[in-house]
């Protein structure tokens, strides 16, 4: 016989919990836990769930963070850190849907909420291009380069380039700082207006280009800098 605590119980709780009272019932804490619990059987899993909450800032860092990320916390597997990824992507899976059900420009609020649990919180700098069609309905969404903790190689032709395949009629840039602070650099700036630029001489818009961060995000159009 096992000398492991039998946490069934406990867990059994949370379970009603959830289910009478929907996600809000939960605290962060129990919402990893529960996850954990579905891969690490009979063992309290509350500290590792307090541990990563502590690691990551939140329970968004915790969900964004990288696999390798997570298996470097003390009693972290890889069956418990997938667990905490396939929680991540059925959220994302569910964000995107609701960007791509609606014109992009008048579903304004559901894309900077699909962009935030998927971006705002990575550790390394990624540039992603949205692809519009002439009624601004998402048609790809693609990460063209993910760089180091602080930057990441964007080629204009490229952006150009990819575009045309897909026929796209406008596009939507996005890239995060993994610093927190989305407030734009000059470089930010200057790769915008060089890609708009090369854009409009072959009828391809660029309605925007959102920086994300853990502190908020920032949009280039809305501040006047496109």
């Amino acid at each position: 016989m096992s000398d492991a605590p039998d946490n069934s119980g406990h867990r059994e709780r949370l379970r009603q919990r959830l289910f009478e009272g929907g996600a809000d019932a939960l605290l962060d804490h129990e919402l990893v836990e529960y996850i954990l619990g579905l891969a690490i059987r009979r063992i309290d899993t509350k500290p590792l769930a307090k541990a990563l909450l502590h690691e990551f800032g939140g329970i968004a860092g915790v969900l964004t963070a990288d696999s390798a990320d997570l298996l470097r916390v003390k009693g972290m597997g890889e069956t418990s850190a997938a667990a905490i990824k396939i929680a991540h992507a059925a959220a994302l899976r569910l964000l995107r849907a609701q960007v791509a059900e609606k014109p992009v420009l008048a579903n304004w609020q559901a894309l900077l909420d699909y962009l935030r649990a998927d971006m705002a919180h990575h550790g390394n700098e990624r540039f992603r291009v949205l692809h519009l069609n002439s009624k601004n309905m998402l048609i790809r969404d693609e990460v063209m380069s993910e760089g180091s903790i602080d930057e990441a190689a964007v080629y204009v032709r490229e952006v150009v380039r990819r575009a045309m395949e897909l026929k796209s009629a406008a596009l939507i840039l996005v890239h995060n700082h993994p610093s927190g602070d989305p407030s734009p650099s000059r470089a930010d700036i200057e790769i915008t207006r060089n890609i708009a630029d090369a854009g409009k001489r072959l009828g391809i818009a660029v309605h925007d280009h959102i920086i994300m961060g853990a502190e908020g995000h920032s949009s280039l159009r809305g501040q006047g800098l496109i």
